[in-house]
């Protein structure tokens, strides 16, 4: 993939590697629109291809760990504006006080009480990245009425997704990881909280025709996350370069090609898939996700083998070594790929 030239990469570095985001970075991420990477022009977003938009979360994570993340699963998070009723995107999106910014949790840790047109949530969920900098909430819910838990023909409960203003949630300041910090991944709690159902919505049903939002949303997160991986590997290779033997850093610079070969390659077939309306077989979605994860484990061996040649700096907290470090193993603890 081409380096993308339309993004302003000059955000200090100084202003990178604490344990929150500074204002100058969350305003620089709001003038570059990053949140809305994926969301639609007419919504006011950048509307990238998938292959320019995994190019630019790419370089966010080899620019920064926990930027790259937390642009990652935020604008992953405002992609949901494809899910949402018309009404509601329109009211989010049209007239914002301050730019939106989607996040929660994917996790089925709480209910929803169905009361007529609205349901009514309580739970405590985690892992909810970019916490503090989230103008809305999303979560899962299971769906109950009169108390019992409603399940599908297959016994799996039934759900919805709900989004929920931030001043109606309660953070739960639990984020502390070696790694990754400025993320502020934290849990979030709600309690017999009234929520309309036009503020709900089923995660794999969209209601915006662009070609992103026919991607099954498995690959969708798979290779978004990927190239986060490649991003942070490829900049602890940089960093390491200066300090150690390049033959050293063979094994990983070719994990790392590989990886971008094949995440550019199946970027531009699914790029092709949806403007050709195909559809995404489970063999193909599972093809892809066995590749990404075993890129992922390959990609963390040879960093693995790589990190004790490069002396006790690199261990000392405050080094960029350090920092990539941590943050690409606290990255790797993300269960989309830990449970391959």
């Amino acid at each position: 993939m081409k380096q993308n030239q339309t993004l302003d990469y000059s955000i200090p570095k100084e202003e990178l590697g604490l344990a929150r985001f500074s204002k100058k970075v969350l305003n620089w991420i709001a003038s570059e629109n990053l949140w809305n990477i994926w969301v639609p022009k007419q919504y006011g977003g950048l509307e990238l291809s998938f292959s320019q938009g995994l190019q630019k979360l790419k370089f966010l994570a080899k620019l920064d760990g926990s930027l790259g993340w937390c642009v990652t699963l935020c604008s992953g998070a405002n992609y949901f504006i494809g899910n949402l009723p018309k009404k509601t995107a329109d009211d989010i999106f049209l007239t914002p006080k301050q730019p939106v910014c989607f996040g929660g949790s994917g996790g089925l840790f709480g209910t929803a009480e169905k009361q007529g047109d609205f349901y009514n949530i309580s739970g405590t969920w985690r892992y909810g990245t970019g916490a503090p900098y989230l103008t809305h909430f999303t979560l899962n819910a299971k769906i109950t009425e009169q108390g019992k838990e409603l399940t599908n023909h297959d016994g799996t409960p039934v759900f919805r997704s709900f989004i929920i203003p931030t001043d109606r949630v309660s953070i739960i300041d639990d984020w502390n990881t070696m790694g990754l910090k400025a993320t502020a991944t934290c849990s979030f709690k709600v309690d017999n909280l009234l929520v309309a159902k036009e503020n709900s919505f089923i995660y794999n049903h969209f209601q915006l025709p662009q070609p992103i939002f026919k991607i099954n949303f498995s690959l969708f997160a798979d290779l978004t996350l990927w190239a986060n991986y490649i991003g942070m590997a490829e900049h602890l290779q940089e960093e390491a370069i200066a300090i150690t033997n390049s033959n050293a850093l063979q094994h990983l610079t070719s994990e790392i090609k590989k990886a971008n070969q094949q995440l550019e390659y199946f970027a531009s077939e699914i790029e092709e898939a949806t403007h050709s309306n195909s559809c995404f077989t489970a063999e193909y979605i599972a093809k892809i996700h066995t590749t990404a994860a075993t890129s992922v484990k390959n990609i963390t061996k040879s960093i693995v083998e790589v990190f004790p040649l490069l002396g006790v700096k690199a261990a000392r907290n405050g080094h960029v070594l350090n920092q990539i470090f941590c943050d690409y193993f606290t990255a790797t603890q993300h269960h989309i790929f830990t449970k391959s």
